[in-house]
């Protein structure tokens, strides 16, 4: 027979050894608790930045790839067709989207490492790298010609008091 003091200390140890580990645990939990909203905060007010080649228009996206800001260089419309304009528009917020996408993923790429994928855990669960889709390719910019009914910009009259129409 064991002596119960003998045991009674025995127990006492393998608490306080279970309670450091606890502790532990709980500590490591939140740190990595403030690590992904210090990620998350990253990813989501990410920005991207781009200049078309041309060098005419320079855009500004939020984390979504959303617009937030454009720039027209000084000689944008004095150099440039509606058509190329439009087309350096297109570019550069592509660019700018991508800029902030990889900004966002950069983010938090740290908390992905080393982490193990449902399949790993539980044989036949989907991936959770599947749940986000990586971000679609730009596509090229559309090159189709403007409508019938748009008028050209360039051939507009101002109305004279002189002429005979009364449009």
């Amino acid at each position: 027979m064991t002596d119960p003091d003998g045991r009674r200390a025995e127990l006492e140890a393998r608490n306080a050894a279970m309670r450091e580990q606890v502790s532990s645990m709980l500590e490591g939990l939140q740190r990595q608790t403030a690590q992904l909203h210090d990620a998350q905060a990253s990813a989501l007010s990410a920005t991207g930045d781009a200049t078309s080649t041309d060098g005419l228009v320079t855009v500004r996206v939020n984390a979504a790839g959303i617009v937030t800001d454009t720039a027209l260089s000084g000689s944008a419309l004095r150099s440039s067709t509606p058509e190329k304009l439009a087309r350096s528009f297109t570019e550069a917020a592509q660019s700018a989207a991508r800029d902030a996408r990889a900004k966002a993923d950069a983010a938090v790429a740290p908390l992905q490492e080393n982490v193990p994928d449902l399949p790993d855990l539980f044989p036949g669960a989907p991936s959770l790298s599947q749940l986000i889709p990586p971000a679609p390719e730009p596509s090229a910019p559309s090159t189709a010609s403007k409508p019938a009914a748009e008028e050209d910009w360039d051939d507009f009259e101002p109305r004279s008091r002189f002429r005979e129409d009364r449009w």
